[in-house]
């Protein structure tokens, strides 16, 4: 199975979800089904069948984060030589080269991506279109409407 790159602080998010999950929503789920059981007949019994659905989508999402986690290749930026070179996990201060607006963002794994905090997956145009640059270079990024010019003023490897 391939490894799904991953930062510190997405790794920790899941487990904590997976924690979460397990501890909290598993037990309320189980206690609403046996509370639905008690009203009798179950064929018209709509708060049984929401909490027989609720329950799939629990357990569903509980092996979709134990399968990411069991896969996960966690990058530490912190403990890696700072090049300059953008790589994943690292966090990047962009130029836009028409506008002089500045953004900021961290190449993420793809469960994390996050846009309006900064946080962009490895996978989107912008950071296919960064990644292996280094500070100072010009990068070219295609968008629907167009490109879009950036000039990577900082890498942080926060």
């Amino acid at each position: 199975m391939q490894k799904v790159p991953m930062t510190v602080d997405g790794e920790k998010a899941l487990r904590e979800e997976l924690d979460q999950l397990k501890k909290v929503e598993r037990p309320k789920v189980i206690k609403a089904i046996a509370e639905a059981r008690e009203h009798g007949d179950l064929k018209e019994n709509a708060e049984y069948h929401a909490a027989r659905e609720q329950q799939g989508f629990i357990e569903g999402r509980i092996q979709d984060i134990e399968g990411k986690l069991s896969n996960a290749q966690v990058i530490d930026v912190t403990t890696l030589p700072q090049t300059g070179k953008v790589i994943f996990g690292t966090t990047v201060r962009l130029i836009d080269a028409n506008t002089d607006e500045e953004k900021q963002y961290q190449i993420v794994g793809e469960d994390e991506a996050d846009i309006p905090n900064g946080k962009i997956s490895a996978g989107s145009p912008i950071a296919r279109a960064l990644i292996g640059k280094e500070e100072g270079d010009v990068v070219v990024v295609k968008v629907p409407n167009g490109e879009i010019e950036y000039e990577i003023d900082q890498v942080l490897y926060l």
